[in-house]
């Protein structure tokens, strides 16, 4: 699983702007296809967990076979919390329970070369469906 060796704050606010207000701002950086020669879009906005990333990545590595290169454009840095189960409001903030990326509309979350265009599309796909969000399949142009 993808974590930061460190964080300076141990939790962090949530975001205030509503989720769906956040979709309608779409990305501008890391928008195009820069490594490999196929990618996988995010459609819409989502908080991709540490454990969605790593599914995806062993998906694709698994379907890439040996001669397939995977790359991982998506990093989780923002570590979120969680109350235990069946404790009363107020006492605090919960503990940190893992990390999440926030990924939003445009953004390209993995790319894949080394392989056909069908096994890369294959990849991907199955890749999208272990994500939160949805994807489309994009070729470097």
């Amino acid at each position: 699983m993808l974590f930061p060796k460190k964080v300076k704050h141990r939790k962090w606010f949530t975001m205030r702007m509503h989720p769906l207000k956040e979709a309608a701002h779409a990305d501008t950086r890391g928008i195009e296809v820069s490594f490999g020669s196929f990618g996988l879009k995010a459609m819409k906005y989502a908080r991709i967990t540490s454990n969605q990333i790593e599914a995806a990545r062993k998906v694709m590595a698994r379907y890439a076979t040996k001669s397939g290169k995977v790359w991982i454009r998506v990093f989780p840095d923002h570590p979120y919390t969680q109350k235990p189960a069946e404790v009363k409001m107020g006492k605090g903030k919960g503990d940190p329970v893992g990390f999440i990326a926030e990924v939003k509309p445009g953004k390209i979350m993995f790319e894949i070369d080394g392989v056909e265009p069908a096994v890369a599309a294959e990849a991907l796909r199955k890749a999208g469906t272990k994500l939160p969000v949805k994807t489309k399949i994009v070729a470097r142009i």
